[in-house]
């Protein structure tokens, strides 16, 4: 009996095309990567100007978008478990006045600002709050980036720039909601009584952890000497309240968060972190990749003046607002400036925000893409906003410590 297969040939073409997409990932990425290390950038500009090759503004490799962010926010989850992983839940609470007024002056100074301006061109209030919110979240996948490449930063304002993120994270879900209701968008009860639910479910969880103080894994002890069996343990950590908190509605990455927290306090981070490592690379690559991939560089050069006025207004106001915040909880100037420079970008989280806003009618077409656009683009130029920064108080600052924590 013959038997007809000709989609074989058409299946290994497939193939042949996926093969030399990921060369081209690779490829792009190692030379982009190896250029900037000898000018001594970081990588993830690397990552981003890789997607932009591959985006519909280069080559076109890549057109799904809604399969590039689903990916990205994976790159997502992973950063937010390796950064619970870095939190000692005690400290964490001990140093609420950091959580809670860093935060708030920061997001109500965000939002009075937006208030004048929306006065001056007449802007509804709900445009006001949309903006607001998302101007006052910043990027905790570039900063805390950042702070790791530089430890010393960590030990001085970089602890408290990390508590702020990590406070943004958390209120990122009651702010949604608030949004979606306020515009008219409301949610129904039963996803709110979902979400009351995991909250109340994951508030249980940390307290538990918290009185605890130490916890134990099951099966740590088989675990600990066991390199696969540790991969897949920790992979079910993260996902596992990642899927949790996304069943209950809420955001997938604070449940990672959550379980990264989780093995912080069962003293099993070393081999996790380990084992995890090199997932966390390549999810984290792709994460910042597909933000490349969403810059519209033909918006971008179509409405270059528009766009570099508004880049320059985020930088500037956002880093004179984290600084007046972080002064106030007694950082030194110089500190306080640096920290400022790297919270002056638009974050991640501020990309779902904006589609909210796009999707109750608040934000227009026409404004929608630029709000994504200018939140790309920040993202894109912080490190480059955050050597400036540093160069800038490396000259004129007369901190005697200056060079030992700037290193």
């Amino acid at each position: 009996m013959d038997i007809n297969i000709p989609f074989i040939p058409w299946a290994l073409a497939g193939l042949q095309i996926d093969i030399t997409i990921y060369l081209l990932v690779a490829f792009v990425i190692l030379m982009l990567s190896f250029a900037l290390k000898q000018i001594k950038q970081p990588y993830i500009l690397a990552y981003m100007m890789c997607g932009i090759v591959l985006g519909p503004s280069g080559t076109e490799s890549v057109t799904n978008l809604e399969m590039v962010q689903n990916v990205g926010d994976i790159g997502l989850i992973i950063l937010m478990f390796f950064i619970g992983m870095e939190i000692s839940l005690p400290n964490f609470i001990r140093k609420w006045r950091i959580a809670v007024l860093g935060t708030g002056l920061q997001m109500i100074l965000s939002i009075v600002l937006c208030g004048i301006l929306g006065m001056i061109f007449h802007w509804s209030i709900y445009i006001i709050l949309f903006l607001g919110f998302i101007i006052a979240f910043s990027s905790s996948a570039v900063v805390i980036k950042m702070i790791e490449d530089h430890p010393k930063i960590k030990k001085f304002v970089g602890k408290n720039v990390i508590i702020i993120l990590l406070t943004q994270d958390i209120l990122f879900v009651p702010i949604l909601i608030f949004l979606s209701n306020i515009a008219g968008n409301g949610i129904s009860n039963s996803i709110i009584l979902m979400q009351v639910t995991g909250g109340i479910l994951l508030l249980s969880i940390l307290l538990y952890v918290l009185w605890k103080g130490e916890i134990k894994l099951p099966f740590s002890r088989q675990l600990e000497n066991d390199h696969e069996l540790q991969v897949f343990a920790g992979l079910f950590m993260c996902f596992g309240l990642a899927f949790l908190t996304d069943f209950f509605h809420l955001s997938a990455a604070l449940g990672a968060f959550v379980g990264g927290i989780i093995v912080h306090s069962s003293k099993s981070t070393e081999w996790l972190h380990d084992s995890l490592h090199s997932f966390r690379v390549v999810l984290v690559a792709v994460f910042f990749i597909s933000i490349g991939i969403l810059i519209d560089i033909n918006f971008l050069v179509e409405n270059w003046s528009t766009v570099l006025i508004l880049v320059l207004f985020v930088f500037i106001t956002n880093h004179g607002i984290n600084t007046l915040s972080l002064r106030s909880l007694g950082n030194s100037r110089s500190q306080s400036i640096y920290g400022g420079g790297l919270l002056a970008q638009i974050g991640e989280l501020s990309f779902i925000l904006a589609s909210e806003g796009r999707a109750s009618g608040v934000l227009s077409m026409e404004n929608y893409n630029l709000t994504i656009l200018i939140i790309s683009v920040t993202i894109f130029l912080s490190p480059f906003w955050i050597l400036l920064t540093k160069s800038m108080i490396t000259r004129y600052s007369k901190d005697p410590n200056i060079k030992y924590w700037m290193e």
